[in-house]
């Protein structure tokens, strides 16, 4: 054996005691008898130990030399006097050396090399995944349990074991078809449970029997899975942009050079279109009860008879309500105001902090996004009505006394303390109950707010300062859900614009002729009555045609006798009727 490493040929041939026969096997000296083995010398361990790179079972010398050229190429990677670079070289090939492992590829381990990674210890996606999340030093608590919720219940359950440099785009195509095949026994375990809970609303209380069924059909359902929400199309995407953004990492950092997610393709997730509650749209939802599509907007009559229920209840959040409808405040936004952000002599309010929902513990940060730390302008009313609820809160505060709790929000609980975001939605949700107003979400004020400004002539790029976009594309996109009359308005507009004459006039079309010879028949008919009317009063036909047109255009009076006559001329009956517009 020497230093550069050997390729020999061995008989692994044994005797009838077991034993091998070594140099004593009668086919040793056959051309093709045998196997070939290699043998390298590596590098010793930090104690001092030699070691062995060995493996068996080449055909020919060949194969064998080939893998040895390998070897001695990861070895080469190392500068000779790199003893530390040496010995883990000298790991990774002893590690692999008794198993049937391929030897590894030279330009990736001599990347992880020069990347200080870990040459023997291969990390899986759940290793990973739970590495990068624990390094989002910067992110928010809500798109951190975003992050958590897609790692947690999709990523880890399907790809967890898999290694990060093994994973594929295959490996991802069956994680979504299996999300799928759940979505499907989601719906129908969700079908059955709620066909278990319809039928035991029918069954009667009283009676044994009806008792002993409710019992029966109540411990059926406990043993149904639970409601749950299937995993759609928008949440797969979002699976997909958390393993893209995890492996783009991985990539920087060297560990990968190919990021499979980016090279999956889903079902585009479409966003609901944004639609008005129009009168055909209401009537259909009060036959039907389902709503036309997931966003629905109010017309500026709704939103008003909206803050009107709640003003003739007299309710304490209706400046809340009032300041969402009309400045297209977030929830959380709404919630997380303090007196300080409001400032009365300019009427201006600032956005600068608000209160997330995490599981149902309620913690507050910083806005949504950078652009959510803004300032909005208010009109006169809402600067009044924010004054008047204002003293209303004062006088709270002194009916509570010391049991006051001090937050500083300007929209609080009875008692001071902050209002959860949770029981805001829950709040809101019956009060549109109530009022009988078409259903809408909390999050549905905002594209009311912004329809409203767009349909009043707003510039967008201030509606979309106002609600806190970044990008003016992202309100028209979204939020534009224009009013009927506004849009009637634009149609009407553009059509003035364009001068067109006497070409404007309706097209002729043409008529039947057998109509055509029914509508002569019939002025003939009325000629033949005018002369014989003209005939009995001593007239020309010209002067009664020419009284019958002016009673017809309103211009003479019409007298006592005027009407239909019923009966003989000496004893005729005047029944009086209204003038009316006939089809000529």
């Amino acid at each position: 054996m020497t230093a550069k490493g050997t390729t020999t040929r061995r008989c692994y041939c044994r005797g009838k005691d077991g034993k091998p026969l070594g140099s004593r096997c009668s086919k040793r000296t056959q051309r093709k008898h045998g196997v070939w083995t290699i043998r390298q010398e590596l590098p010793p361990t930090a104690d001092g130990d030699r070691r062995l790179f060995r493996r068996a079972g080449y055909e020919t010398q060949t194969d064998a030399q080939t893998d040895l050229d390998k070897v001695r190429a990861l070895l080469n990677i190392a500068d000779k006097d790199d003893a530390e670079g040496r010995a883990r070289l000298g790991d990774l090939l002893a590690g692999i050396s008794a198993t049937t492992e391929a030897i590894p590829d030279h330009d990736e381990v001599k990347r992880k090399f020069g990347t200080g990674q870990s040459l023997t210890q291969h990390m899986t996606i759940a290793e990973w995944l739970r590495l990068w999340l624990a390094g989002k030093k910067a992110l928010r608590a809500s798109g951190l349990a975003r992050y958590d919720v897609d790692i947690r219940c999709h990523l880890i359950p399907y790809i967890g074991t898999i290694r990060v440099d093994r994973l594929t785009v295959p490996h991802l195509d069956e994680m979504f078809e299996a999300i799928a095949q759940a979505n499907v026994e989601i719906i129908e375990a969700n079908a059955a449970r709620r066909a278990a809970v319809t039928e035991l609303k029918s069954i009667p209380w009283k009676g044994g029997e009806n008792r002993a069924r409710r019992k029966a059909m109540k411990e059926a359902i406990a043993a149904m899975p639970p409601f749950r929400r299937v995993t759609g199309p928008s949440t797969q995407q979002h699976i997909r942009a958390t393993l893209r953004a995890a492996l783009n990492v991985a990539i920087g950092r060297g560990s990968i050079t190919f990021n499979a997610a980016q090279h999956v393709e889903l079902a585009a997730a479409k966003r609901p279109k944004a639609m008005v509650w129009t009168d055909e749209r209401v009537a259909e939802w009060l036959r039907t009860g389902q709503k036309p599509s997931p966003v629905m907007v109010w017309t500026p009559e709704q939103a008003g008879a909206f803050l009107d229920f709640l003003a003739d209840f007299r309710h304490r959040l209706l400046p809340l309500f009032h300041l969402i409808t009309f400045r297209g405040l977030r929830r959380g936004e709404a919630c997380g105001l303090r007196w300080s952000d409001f400032n009365t002599e300019t009427g201006e309010l600032t956005i600068a902090t608000q209160l997330v929902q995490d599981g149902w513990d309620v913690v507050e940060s910083a806005p949504k996004t950078d652009s959510g730390e803004r300032i909005i302008s208010l009109d006169e009313y809402t600067v009044e009505v924010l004054e008047a609820h204002r003293a209303a809160q004062a006088a709270e505060r002194l009916e509570w006394g010391d049991a006051w709790q001090d937050t500083g929000r300007i929209f609080t609980q009875e008692n001071g303390e902050w209002i959860h975001p949770g029981t805001l939605t829950d709040m809101f949700e019956r009060f549109i109950e109530l009022s009988g107003l078409p259903a809408i979400r909390l999050h549905d004020l905002r594209h009311v707010a912004a329809s409203l400004m767009l349909a009043a002539g707003v510039d967008v790029k201030i509606v979309s300062e106002t609600l806190g976009h970044s990008d003016s594309r992202i309100t028209r996109d979204i939020y534009q859900s224009v009013m009927p009359k506004a849009a009637r308005d634009a149609a009407e507009a553009t059509a003035a614009m364009v001068p067109r004459g006497a070409a404007r006039q309706p097209v002729e079309t043409s008529v039947d002729p057998r109509i055509e010879q029914a509508a002569q028949l019939g002025i003939d008919h009325l000629l033949a009555k005018i002369v014989e009317a003209a005939q009995q009063d001593g007239r020309t036909a010209e002067e009664v045609m020419q009284l019958t047109l002016d009673r017809l255009s309103g211009r003479t009076p019409v007298s006592d006798t005027d009407g239909h006559a019923m009966g003989t001329q000496e004893g005729a009956k005047i029944i009086e009727f209204r003038p009316r517009l006939t089809r000529v």
